[in-house]
């Protein structure tokens, strides 16, 4: 699996990590049960802090895309699944567009159980 990260890039490094997750899992290239490099080595191969690393991690597992296991490391959960990380992708796109236009977050809210009761 391949991390890139940009550092002049506004969005901070660990939702960067985040994403390459997100992206491996909604392209299939990894599975569930598949281990993902430990938050140390993947620090130092991209040059950033342990703890860029982790928080990239933290977002991914609280999303339940991943889990994180003392001893074992992250591991793409058992409920991953390439539908659930692209959703999570349009949702963070979405939210980005939101907070561009200025949207609160009752706004957005609002918007988003309106499609939800229309449906």
């Amino acid at each position: 699996m391949l991390f890139r990260v940009d550092p002049t890039s506004t969005v901070p490094l660990g939702d960067q990590i985040a994403a390459c997750v997100r992206r491996a899992v909604a392209d299939g290239a990894v599975a569930p049960g598949e281990r993902l490099p430990a938050a140390r080595a993947l620090a130092e191969s991209l040059g950033v802090n342990v703890h860029t690393a982790l928080r990239g991690y933290q977002r991914l597992r609280e999303e339940g895309l991943i889990e994180l296991r003392r001893g074992r490391g992250a591991v793409v959960a058992d409920g991953a699944s390439p539908h659930r990380a692209r959703l999570l992708e349009r949702v963070r796109e979405m939210v980005g567009e939101a907070r561009e236009l200025g949207m609160t977050e009752d706004e957005l809210l609002a918007l988003v159980r309106s499609e939800l009761s229309a449906g």
